[in-house]
């Protein structure tokens, strides 16, 4: 798919710094997968399976954005993925992956929208979910057409009171886990005990498989790096730092996380209708600790929704910028905002008011799941496209000292990254809850090829014409 120089008025201005890209990352990460999925996983895996489970999501994440940093690094474009695609698997598998990743975010929105909607009813029960959603819908789409800047800077200050809050949870947490904080019912200090009360693997291994795509739908996010690229200054310094930094905190941030819920929550009282943020400070004695979290958690889902709404909308934009949609979605304002495409992207948030009607407990877990699925898939495009993109590269006769920054142990890297998500995506089809995104994602990626393969005919048969 051949590029030309986007116009003037098409152009997004680079007014991302390290902060902006590391914070932004971590928005998109720390937010309904961590606040909620969690909660799912424990009752699914156990406690020793979550933790599991967590760490292998970890190497994943790993894995692919050493793969993408690499890519990112060489070629900083605004909706990255789908341009690495293009170039170095196919011109349809580019368009895929461009629409997947719509799909991800579109539907992440729908879920965000619902799980900060249960935030609100634990202080107003009486009030319905979809009103929630409805206002929340408002409130991040105006915080998005504003400017880059205004919704980088307030980002970064939203990921920030997370990222306190995360460290908090963790020092009170771990405080109450070996009971130097008495549990509000006057119970002993649990310990480590939840971890092995029913077993280390209290299902086996094939949970742990299945709840691979929820885990990494938690950990989906850290690929924004990659979208924002295009919108960053000086990407080839600043990306580097940003993804080493991204990384090592996730890995610190979820890990510890999930050690404290697995080691405070039993089994048997993880879900996902309440947060098991809010679950632990319940037993915590501290006053109004868990209405703080609560609150907490709630700006963390709409800062996600946020990052996650900044992601489609880039998205759109970059399938109109290389004419694989009307040009009428690449258009930006004199804000720098791509309007029609940050609205279009928008009705994603209409998902959440069906799932707030129609059984919001289960609906949220196959929402998450097929948004799980189509992040998986991208990244999976991410690991295929490094592993070409570095072959080419050295059969071009060019050197490895050219590239400024390179994945780490290739090829092993972005082969085990592409074995590891399509392993995540076989899991799915042994879980009945999370089966539907396989119905839904399958059919979605051949819809993508057939659309793709339909609309470049008409213009390879006007060619023909013409040259007749």
């Amino acid at each position: 798919m051949s590029k030309q120089e986007t116009p003037p008025q098409q152009q997004f201005k680079r007014t991302m710094k390290t902060r902006h890209l590391v914070m932004l990352s971590l928005g998109g990460v720390i937010g309904t997968g961590l606040f909620f999925n969690t909660g799912y996983i424990i009752s699914t895996t156990g406690a020793a399976g979550t933790l599991l489970a967590y760490l292998i999501g970890a190497l994943v994440v790993w894995l692919v954005m050493v793969c993408l940093g690499e890519l990112s690094v060489a070629m900083p474009e605004t909706g990255a993925f789908h341009v690495y695609a293009a170039r170095y698997l196919s011109p349809a598998t580019g368009y895929t992956v461009a629409w997947l990743y719509w799909l991800t975010w579109t539907v992440a929105l729908g879920s965000s929208f619902t799980a900060a909607g249960f935030c609100m009813q634990y202080w107003f029960p009486q009030i319905p979910v979809w009103i929630w959603c409805l206002v929340f819908c408002v409130a991040i789409y105006l915080l998005n057409i504003i400017s880059t800047r205004f919704f980088a800077e307030g980002e970064f200050w939203f990921s920030l009171i997370k990222v306190i809050t995360i460290i908090a949870f963790i020092v009170l947490g771990a405080a109450a886990m070996f009971g130097f904080i008495p549990l509000k019912d006057g119970s002993a200090a649990p310990g480590l005990s939840n971890l092995t009360q029913h077993g280390w693997l209290p299902h086996g291994i094939l949970p742990i498989i299945m709840t691979m795509v929820a885990v990494n739908f938690a950990f989906s996010g850290t690929e924004l790096i990659g979208i924002a690229a295009g919108e960053t200054e000086n990407p080839q310094k600043v990306l580097p730092l940003a993804i080493r930094t991204t990384v090592a905190r996730l890995i610190l941030f979820f890990v510890g996380t999930v050690l404290v819920l697995a080691a405070l929550i039993p089994m048997e009282q993880a879900g996902i209708v309440k947060s098991p943020f809010v679950l632990v400070f319940e037993q915590i004695g501290i006053p109004y600790a868990a209405d703080v979290v609560n609150f907490v958690i709630l700006t963390a889902i709409l800062s996600a929704a946020n990052s996650g709404l900044y992601a489609s909308g880039r998205m759109l934009w970059s399938l109109a910028n290389e004419k694989t949609l009307p040009r009428c979605f690449a258009r930006v304002n004199k804000r720098g905002v791509p309007q029609l495409a940050i609205t279009v992207s928008m009705l994603g948030g209409v998902l959440a008011l069906l799932s707030s009607v129609i059984a919001p407990d289960t609906v949220f877990v196959a929402l998450s799941a097929i948004s799980g699925f189509a992040v998986v898939a991208v990244w999976l495009s991410i690991c295929a496209s490094h592993y070409v993109f570095r072959r080419r590269h050295l059969a071009q006769g060019r050197a490895l000292s050219e590239l400024v920054y390179r994945a780490p142990f290739y090829p092993l890297t972005p082969l085990l990254g592409f074995a590891l998500c399509l392993l995540a995506c076989v899991g799915l089809a042994f879980d009945p809850s999370q089966r539907i995104a396989l119905w839904c994602g399958i059919p979605f990626v051949l819809l993508c090829y057939a659309a793709y393969a339909i609309t470049h005919k008409k213009p390879q048969a006007e060619e023909a014409d013409d040259a007749a």
